[in-house]
C-alpha cells in the first residue's frame, strides 16, 4: 500500500526548500494550518518524523532528508511526463555528472549538438571523481554521470561510450620512466581518492609492492599538469586531456604498459532514462565512442 501522493510530496518538499509553514504556505497559495496540517498527515502515514525544530525554525531529520531526495526527484519525473505529454518536445532539467577530463575533452561537441537539437532542456552540468559521481547517480542527485573505469556502481546502468589512452606525465628534464621502480621515491600529483586515474597509478605502483612517497591533491587538470612541469611529482592523464590547449608540451609523457594505458568512460544511469537523457544518449553511441 503506497503511503505517499505527489501532492503531500510536493508541499513537503515546498516547506523544506522555504525553511518554514509560512513561506510555503505562501508559494502554495494555501494557508499555513493547511500546510502544517498536511505535513503532519504525511509523517503519521509514514510513522517518522521529518521536520524537527532548531530554534525558531524547523529543520528536516534524517529521515526527511532522504524523503526530500527522492521526492524532489519524482516531482520532477511528473513534470517531464506532464510536459513530454503536452507537447511531444524533449524539454525540462537534465542534470549530468562528469569526469574534468570528458568534460573538457570529449563532452564540448556532443554538447552543442544535444543544446541545438533540444534547445527546451536545461543542462546542469557537475564535475567530480568517478566515486563521487557514482554516489551523486545513487542518490538521485543527477540523473547520469560519465566515469572512468575502474569502478563500482552495483545496481547502476552502464554503457561505454568513450576510449582514454591514459600516459604517465613527469618534468620535461626526467629521465625516462620504463616500469613502476622508476616512480620510487617520487610524489604523486593527483584529484583526491576516488579518481579512478589515481587509483590506476596506485594499483601499477602496488603491483611491484611501491607507494607514492606523498599525494599531493589537486582540483584542476591544468593546476595537476602544471604543477608535474614545475618538477612536484608525477601523474596520469588521459592523452585527450594532454593534447587539448598545449598544456602537453610542458611536461615529458612516458607510455604505461598495457594493462595500465587503456580506460573506458562509462555513461551511468539509475532506472528508466528520462526523455533529455535519453536524447543525449543518441548523440554517444558506443561504437563512435569507442575509437580513438
Amino acid at each position: 500500500m503506497r503511503n505517499l501522493d505527489l501532492d503531500s510530496l510536493h508541499i513537503f518538499a515546498s516547506v523544506a526548500r522555504e525553511g518554514g509553514v509560512v513561506r510555503a504556505a505562501a508559494q502554495l497559495h494555501r494557508v499555513p494550518s493547511n500546510v502544517t496540517t498536511r505535513v503532519k498527515q504525511l509523517e503519521e502515514r509514514l510513522g517518522l518524523a521529518l521536520f524537527r525544530r532548531q530554534g525558531r525554525r524547523i529543520v528536516l531529520t534524517n529521515e526527511g532528508q532522504v524523503l526530500l531526495a527522492h521526492a524532489e526527484r519524482l516531482l520532477r519525473l511528473a513534470d517531464d511526463a506532464e510536459r513530454a505529454l503536452r507537447s511531444g518536445a524533449v524539454q525540462g532539467p537534465l542534470r549530468l555528472g562528469s569526469l574534468e577530463s570528458a568534460a573538457g575533452a570529449r563532452l564540448p561537441r556532443v554538447l552543442a549538438d544535444f543544446h541545438a537539437r533540444h534547445p527546451d532542456v536545461q543542462l546542469e552540468l557537475r564535475t567530480g571523481t568517478s566515486a563521487v559521481l557514482v554516489r551523486q547517480v545513487e542518490r538521485y542527485e543527477i540523473e547520469a554521470a560519465l566515469v572512468s573505469e575502474p569502478f563500482s556502481a552495483p545496481g547502476l546502468a552502464s554503457r561505454p561510450v568513450f576510449a582514454e589512452t591514459l600516459q604517465l606525465i613527469t618534468a620535461a628534464d626526467a629521465a625516462p620512466v620504463r616500469r613502476a621502480a622508476d616512480l620510487d621515491g617520487r610524489s604523486l600529483v593527483a584529484f583526491a581518492q576516488g579518481c579512478s586515474y589515481r587509483r590506476l597509478l596506485e594499483d601499477w605502483l602496488a603491483a611491484d609492492g611501491l607507494r607514492p612517497a606523498r599525494v599531493l591533491e589537486l582540483a584542476s587538470y591544468h593546476a595537476i599538469v602544471a604543477c608535474v612541469a614545475a618538477g612536484a611529482g608525477c601523474a596520469v592523464v588521459p592523452a585527450s586531456v594532454l593534447d587539448l590547449g598545449g598544456d602537453g608540451d610542458s611536461v615529458r609523457r612516458h607510455a604505461l604498459p598495457a594493462r595500465w594505458r587503456r580506460s573506458r568512460t562509462h555513461l551511468l544511469w539509475q532506472g528508466e532514462a528520462s526523455p533529455a537523457l535519453a536524447a543525449l544518449m543518441q548523440l554517444l553511441p558506443a561504437d563512435r565512442g569507442l575509437r580513438q
